[in-house]
């Protein structure tokens, strides 16, 4: 009877296709299918009417209509317009079934490739554990050292802001700076007392060999980097490029300080751990000179118990995973 009466009986029921008049009484058909479009925008709407006015068809048209129809119609004009408003709604609807399944799809397989990525950085932590024991295997003196310089190194990391991507990154670097060391003859590695100027030199070039060996490898290519510097030197006395300040990537000068404290605290075979107290006067005595004044400030406001419980706790096998609890 009216745009109302049709308004209501559309929101209290569901429908394939309206056809309407355009004069009528509490509510105009112009103003009806601009709310019918409102509610459900995939109902075709068909204007049939007696108005012979071309602004009237085309206001129609912009506002939605499907089709615009003249009385008097021939019932076959009628069911054609119908029988191709129904085939299109039908499209649409086919249409946001393929998107909806689709969607699903594509959220079934991201979550494939996540779990896919996932065993990948398992993969890869099986990688550096095996690279780590073997280094362990050469170098004893130092068993356990990768481990606990890399839960320093990143627990200062994350202490700073540091983006959790680049973490992995400095995490590999940390836990394999020493890797180059596996290229580096026995008789200079396991030499008891100190070694010649001329073995100094040879030592040196560990950083060197490892950044050669990991550079190869897609996801160590960032950590190379790291185990490239992290032997250079805040002030620029270091080695193997002589890099001073921010020249030197973020992750080395964070693992300067790490590697400083588990040297220090730690038992070597020619002498007992030291105090933390002696460590953190020693940082802060370099500050500035051997290690990064920010990353020195950061390890300096940590209590000493946070830096005893991972020397004691972190163990072996170790496995980035434990990053997240680190």
């Amino acid at each position: 009877a009216n745009g109302l009466i049709a308004l209501e009986a559309f929101g209290n029921d569901s429908f394939d296709l309206v056809l309407s008049d355009i004069v009528m009484p509490e509510m105009d058909g112009i103003r009806l299918l601009s709310e019918l479009r409102a509610q459900d925008p995939d109902v075709p709407v068909i204007m049939v009417t007696a108005m012979h006015d071309i602004s009237i068809a085309l206001e129609a048209i912009r506002a939605g209509a499907y089709d615009y129809i003249l009385k008097p119609f021939e019932k076959d004009q009628l069911h054609l317009s119908v029988r191709r408003a129904l085939e299109h709604r039908q499209l649409v609807l086919e249409n946001r079934t393929y998107q909806s399944d689709l969607e699903h799809l594509v959220a079934e397989r991201t979550q494939q490739l996540s779990i896919a990525l996932q065993d990948l950085e398992q993969s890869y932590d099986y990688t550096l554990e095996a690279l780590g024991g073997a280094l362990d295997a050469k170098d004893a003196e130092t068993e356990g050292h990768c481990q606990r310089v890399t839960a320093f190194t990143i627990t200062m990391a994350r202490l700073m802001g540091v983006d959790k991507g680049l973490m992995r990154h400095i995490a590999r670097g940390a836990f394999l700076h020493d890797i180059g060391k596996m290229g580096i003859p026995d008789s200079i590695l396991r030499k008891p007392g100190p070694l010649t100027a001329e073995e100094r030199e040879i030592m040196r070039t560990h950083c060197g060999i490892g950044f050669a060996v990991l550079k190869r490898i897609p996801f160590l290519k960032d950590a190379a980097e790291i185990v490239l510097t992290h032997q250079e030197c805040y002030d620029g006395s270091g080695y193997p490029r002589g890099l001073k300040g921010e020249q030197i990537p973020l992750g080395a000068r964070i693992f300067a300080v790490a590697d400083t404290l588990d040297a220090m605290i730690s038992d070597r075979p020619y002498r007992k751990a030291m105090p933390i107290t002696v460590a953190r006067e020693e940082i802060r005595r370099y500050s500035g000179r051997q290690f990064d004044p920010r990353v020195v400030e950061v390890f300096l406001s940590q209590p000493d118990s946070v830096w005893l419980e991972l020397h004691d706790k972190v163990g072996d096998p170790f496995r980035l995973a434990q990053l997240e609890h680190v």
